[in-house]
């Protein structure tokens, strides 16, 4: 496996794969990488002849009152993992490297990443998108692999990929979660003992709601209800949002019909933790 913080480095390796005729998949990741990515990395070497793990924490997503310094880095954890799981290839570039002091060109997604997290977030999906944008332009993928943890930003970039009309296969890939049913994380990281205790308190309301709408409720008004109070009975605990949308256009919807997304965004201490589930009614 290689490592290289080099645009034409990369474009330069995968030149070769494709002059021998060798398929290419891309996992983009902002690094500090744990079960959930490794998933994505073995679903990517098992779809394609070579892999790329991208390994960037990228700056433009963050807001200015957000975690940007703070977030967890380890690349050498990163690069025995990804190593372990198969893949060829790290780019791991410095922030210079993807945008030129005088950088200004954005891509932005309107509609799809104005709820959820666009809400509270508002200059995030045009960071992701812009991000995205740039690795599908330097790695050239036939497939990209991204978790349902990030449910918004998979619908994002989906529709960023038919919209702009790029010849690339977006793979969506299930949440990994931790024995006691936490979500997997980087941010888990942040959590203290009791933090880390109360932070089941997501899992929990998600597990009820799949549950209810798996027994036949359709009102989005009781089910989210009802996960309400199960997260607001947590002292730790404040709610961002808890909603149910339309699981590809992401608009609000007051009954569980065709392919649902039941998301929540929880502050527990200061830590932002998202979780979701998505059903076919």
């Amino acid at each position: 496996m290689e490592i290289t913080g080099s645009i034409e480095e990369v474009r330069k390796r995968v030149l070769e794969w494709r002059q021998q005729g060798l398929s290419v998949g891309l996992v983009p990741t902002m690094g500090y990488l744990h079960e959930g990515h490794e998933s994505l990395i073995v679903k990517a070497v098992a779809e394609n002849d070579r892999v790329v793990v991208s390994d960037f924490v990228n700056p433009i997503q963050f807001g200015a009152n957000e975690d940007l310094s703070t977030y967890p880095r380890d690349i050498e954890k990163d690069k025995a993992l990804c190593e372990n799981a198969g893949a060829d290839l790290i780019f791991h570039p410095e922030s210079c490297e993807m945008y030129a002091p005088d950088f200004s060109t954005y891509v932005e997604s309107q509609g799809v990443s104005a709820g959820l997290c666009g809400k509270s977030r508002p200059t995030h999906f045009r960071g992701v998108c812009t991000v995205v944008c740039k690795l599908f332009n330097i790695v050239t993928p036939d497939r990209a692999y991204f978790g349902q943890k990030d449910a918004q930003q998979l619908a994002v970039i989906r529709r960023m990929v038919r919209d702009l009309n790029m010849h690339i296969e977006i793979i969506g890939c299930p949440i990994i979660r931790e024995e006691d049913g936490l979500a997997k994380s980087s941010r888990n990281t942040y959590l203290d003992e009791e933090e880390r205790k109360a932070a089941l308190v997501l899992s929990k309301a998600i597990f009820h709601g799949e549950s209810r709408m798996k027994q036949g409720e359709k009102d989005a008004g009781v089910i989210l209800r009802e996960m309400t109070e199960l997260i607001e009975a947590e002292p730790l605990a404040k709610i961002d949002y808890v909603e149910m949308v339309d699981a590809d256009s992401i608009e609000t919807i007051e009954k569980a019909e065709g392919r649902v997304l039941v998301a929540m965004a929880v502050y527990i201490g200061t830590t932002r933790l998202i979780d979701n589930f998505i059903m076919e009614v």
